[in-house]
């Protein structure tokens, strides 16, 4: 907006979005949608506002989520819309742990020995090469579920069970 660009802005949480209502503020958005960040909503917004860039990185999870899928679905390509901010394919290798793990590695970066895996007993065999005591960090646990400091075996499998 301080540049002069146009602003859409889309947001499902109406505390959020009460801020942008300030008559008072220059900077607000020129147009706001009240919906769900989903594919579906958000595209219906890029065929009636037909932007030239969208900005991903600053609505949450839900946002970088959702732009993921329009991504691989070429939604951005379709409507000729620019990612900007954060590129999605650099969104992907830090989403992905081991992706993320593996271009770490390709620059020779040192970082901590680690799996990824994706039941409790593949989890157990890599604690085994590991060692505790060993972090484990479970994807997409609501509120950190799952996810801490393990001591032993024990404290992995209860741990792990709640992911």
């Amino acid at each position: 907006k301080e540049e002069g660009k146009e602003v859409v802005l889309m947001n499902p949480n109406i505390a959020s979005v009460q801020t942008n209502m300030d008559d008072k503020s220059e900077n607000k958005a020129d147009h706001v949608y009240f919906l769900p960040v989903t594919p579906d909503f958000v595209e219906e917004i890029i065929k009636k506002e037909k932007p030239d860039g969208i900005v991903v990185s600053m609505g949450g999870q839900t946002a970088l989520n959702c732009a993921v899928e329009m991504y691989e679905a070429g939604i951005f390509d379709k409507y000729n819309v620019e990612v900007l901010g954060t590129p999605i394919d650099v969104v992907i290798h830090t989403e992905d742990r081991q992706l993320f793990s593996d271009k770490l590695n390709e620059i020779n970066e040192k970082i901590a020995e680690s799996y990824a895996v994706d039941n409790l007993e593949a989890a157990i065999e890599a604690a085994k090469k590991i060692g505790y005591p060993l972090m484990i960090r479970s994807a997409f646990a609501l509120g950190g579920l799952g996810s801490g400091i393990c001591h032993d075996e024990a404290m992995l499998r209860d741990m792990g069970a709640k992911a």
